[in-house]
């Protein structure tokens, strides 16, 4: 995505021209708010890891949308066709066609 510099993170799907971007994020990984768990073994260490995930993630979100990009974030236990369809309609809705190139006379 060469509209800015996100780091390392790069979106799962990226729709250039309506300005969305898409994360599929992992329940572990991202601290879902009904999936979330902590390892006990070196618990402070997950958790500070765990941490920085999310904080990453929304600097990330802050970052695309100041530059005028819609984030869609997906956990991993979503219904993959209600993902989706959240998406195409989300893409649908921001499409704007482009003018028909006028005909030389």
């Amino acid at each position: 995505m060469p509209v800015l510099d996100i780091g390392r993170t790069r979106p799962d799907i990226v729709f250039t021209r309506v300005q969305v971007a898409v994360f599929v994020d992992g329940c572990f990984w991202h601290r879902c708010p009904d999936h979330a768990s902590f390892p006990k073994a070196n618990a402070d260490w997950w958790r500070e890891k765990l941490d920085t995930n999310v904080r990453r993630d929304r600097a990330i979100d802050e970052a695309l949308a100041e530059a005028g990009w819609l984030v869609i974030r997906i956990w991993e236990h979503e219904d993959p066709a209600e993902a989706a369809d959240r998406i195409e309609s989300i893409v649908r809705s921001r499409y704007q066609p482009r003018p028909a190139p006028s005909k030389r006379e």
